[in-house]
């Protein structure tokens, strides 16, 4: 593995893409003594400011990685996810609704069978012995 970061040129009128390995490999060059952050952007063409965003979002997820021995999710896979969990929760919500208006139905009906006497069919719910 060369010290040399290659970044392609921009193409006119498009926002250049910089992989993790790019971003890692300039923050770290930027770490070095006697290097800066803006020195090391104007030397490669990027944005101070851009590697400014990279340099915190780099120590941010790795404080919290370090700190929960997890690894990083994107953002956008969390907001994926809680659309997900906030989908199920209102059908668990709905399920729940159901099965408790289910519930109450079958303690009216058994209430009215059981106070039939005579009924054909009438019998105490959970009384093996009349079957």
């Amino acid at each position: 593995m060369s010290d040399e970061i290659i970044l392609e040129p921009r193409e006119p009128g498009r926002r250049r893409r910089y992989t993790a390995e790019q971003k890692r490999r300039l923050l770290e060059e930027a770490e070095r003594p006697g290097a800066s952050v803006s020195e090391v952007a104007r030397r490669y063409g990027v944005p101070p400011s851009r590697m400014f965003v990279w340099r915190r979002a780099m120590e941010d997820a790795g404080n919290e990685g370090l700190k929960n021995n997890e690894r990083v999710v994107p953002e956008s896979e969390v907001k994926k996810l809680k659309a997900k969990i906030s989908e199920l929760e209102r059908a668990l919500g709905r399920k729940t609704l159901d099965n408790e208006i289910l519930t109450e139905a079958l303690k009216i009906a058994r209430e009215k069978n059981c106070c039939r006497e005579g009924a054909p069919g009438a019998r105490e719910v959970g009384n093996e012995a009349h079957r």
